[in-house]
C-alpha cells in the first residue's frame, strides 16, 4: 500500500531543504571570511618597504594560496641590520590555515628581533629555533636567512629545512646551492645551522623561493628548480633585470598546479650602481603587486659565483 503525500508533507520537505541551504550558505560565508582574514593577515605581515642601500637591488613576487579553502604561511623579508648589513629571509610555515598565517608573523618578527642580538645567520636561526620551541607551538617553519654586506658583496647564508636558492651570473653561469642545511625551525632542540659564504659577482642574481613556486601536481621540485635556474641564467645573461626575472618566476608558479603560497625574493648587487632601488613583481593568477611597489623595471642585479665555504667568502 502506498502512502499518499499531502500538501503539508511537501511544504515540510521544502522547509527543511530551505533550512539546509541557508545553513550551507552561512557556513560557506563564514569560511570565506576566515580565508579573507588569513590572507589579509599574511599581507599585513609582509614588509611594506625594503632597504635601498647603494648597489643593492631587490625584487619580490608573492601569491597567497586562494584555491579552495587553503591559506598558507609563506613570507619574505628584507631589513637593515644594526651593523649596516642587509638581512634577508624567506620561509614557509607548515599548514594551510589561519594558524599558519599567524605563526608566520611570529617567525618573521622573531628573526627581526633576534637580529639585533646576533647577526650571524647560523646563530640567528639557532636562537629563533629555541624561541619557537619555548612557545610550545605545534607548527614548524622552513627558512633561509642571508646576510649581505653591500660594501664588499659578501653574502652569508644559513638554511633551516628550506629548499635551496638559485644563483646566476652575467657570463652565463648558474646553479642551485645545495650546501649544508639544518632542520626546520621549531622541531629539534639544540639544532645547529651551518653557514655558507659567497661573494657576489657583477650583474648576477640570487633567487630565494618557497616550494609553492616550483613544486606541485604538475611539476616536481627538482624540475621546478631547474626551470628557475634556466630562467635566471637567460634573464641575467641578457641583462633584462630582476623585475623581469621576478615576473617570469611568478608566471612559472602559475603552471605547477599548486594550492600553496608562492613567494620569491631576488637579490642583485652592483658596486658601481649609486641609484639602486628595490622593485616588486606582480603576482599572477590571483596575486597582487607587492606592497610599496617602486622602480622602473630596469634594475639589474648581481649574483654569486658557485664557490662556497664555511670559513670565509671565496674569491670571485
Amino acid at each position: 500500500m502506498f502512502r499518499t503525500q499531502t500538501a503539508d508533507d511537501g511544504d515540510e520537505l521544502l522547509a527543511r531543504l530551505g533550512g539546509l541551504t541557508a545553513r550551507a550558505r552561512e557556513l560557506a560565508a563564514m569560511q570565506r571570511s576566515r580565508v579573507e582574514l588569513a590572507v589579509a593577515l599574511q599581507r599585513g605581515m609582509l614588509p611594506h618597504d625594503l632597504p635601498q642601500p647603494a648597489g643593492v637591488r631587490l625584487a619580490v613576487g608573492y601569491m597567497p594560496a586562494n584555491h579552495g579553502l587553503n591559506v598558507g604561511g609563506d613570507w619574505y623579508d628584507a631589513f637593515t641590520m644594526p651593523d649596516g648589513r642587509i638581512g634577508l629571509s624567506i620561509g614557509d610555515v607548515q599548514g594551510h590555515n589561519i594558524q599558519a598565517a599567524a605563526f608566520m608573523g611570529q617567525v618573521r618578527v622573531g628573526l627581526r628581533a633576534l637580529a639585533s642580538v646576533t647577526g650571524d645567520p647560523g646563530e640567528l636561526l639557532t636562537r629563533t629555533n629555541e624561541l619557537l620551541l619555548s612557545l610550545g607551538a605545534d607548527l614548524f617553519a622552513t627558512c633561509t636567512f642571508l646576510r649581505l654586506d653591500p660594501a664588499t658583496g659578501v653574502l652569508e647564508c644559513a638554511r633551516a629545512g628550506h629548499i635551496p636558492h638559485i644563483w646566476a651570473t652575467a657570463d652565463g653561469r648558474s646553479g642551485i646551492d645545495e650546501g649544508e642545511c639544518g632542520p626546520p625551525l621549531g622541531v629539534l632542540e639544540g639544532a645547529e645551522y651551518p653557514v655558507v659564504c659567497h661573494r657576489l659577482t657583477t650583474d648576477g642574481v640570487v633567487v630565494l623561493l618557497t616550494d609553492g613556486v616550483v613544486e606541485g601536481p604538475s611539476l616536481s621540485l627538482d624540475e621546478g628548480l631547474r626551470r628557475v635556474m634556466r630562467l635566471a641564467e637567460i634573464t641575467t645573461a641578457a641583462g633584462l633585470g630582476i623585475n623581469s626575472l621576478a615576473g617570469g618566476v611568478m608566471r612559472l608558479a602559475d603552471t605547477v598546479g599548486h594550492e600553496d603560497d608562492a613567494a620569491v625574493l631576488i637579490l642583485g648587487h652592483d658596486s658601481a650602481a649609486g641609484d639602486a632601488r628595490p622593485a616588486h613583481a606582480a603576482g599572477h593568477g590571483g596575486g597582487e603587486k607587492g606592497p610599496g611597489e617602486r622602480g622602473d623595471g630596469s634594475g639589474r642585479g648581481d649574483g654569486p659565483g658557485p664557490s662556497r665555504g664555511r670559513s670565509g667568502p671565496p674569491g670571485v
